[in-house]
């Protein structure tokens, strides 16, 4: 019975192995948190200041991994156009999230600057 396990094992590894050695892209993730500029420090707000510059770049490696990705995958297919379509919904939804993340940081920015003008 145990080795009957182990060729299925076999099997779906020789199967999903040249995928599973291409991994998809990672999807980018937003600070976890975004200081409140009534209370924040300096600090605080030059912490989360260097945290969205992390962000904003890792969001710009994602769009370029998708595009190796679609790239690599949809070489001579007949699916190109749905997979770029795909991508595309993929890195709009990330630059849609950095955007609405951003805005808030700002608006905090402004609250912080107000306050210690």
């Amino acid at each position: 019975m145990k080795l009957k396990s182990l060729k299925a094992v076999a099997a779906v590894l020789l199967v999903t192995g040249p995928f599973a050695a291409h991994a998809d892209c990672a999807y980018p993730k937003a600070p976890a948190t975004i200081p409140n500029g009534a209370t924040a420090t300096e600090a605080e707000m030059i912490a989360a200041m260097e945290a969205f510059k992390a962000y904003d770049a890792a969001v710009k490696a994602y769009g370029e991994c998708l595009e190796e990705e679609t790239k690599s995958k949809a070489a001579g297919t007949a699916q190109l156009m749905q997979l770029k379509t795909m991508q595309a919904k993929k890195l709009n939804a990330a630059v849609d999230e950095l955007q609405a993340k951003a805005k808030q940081f700002n608006e905090q920015v402004r609250i912080f600057k107000a306050r210690s003008g």
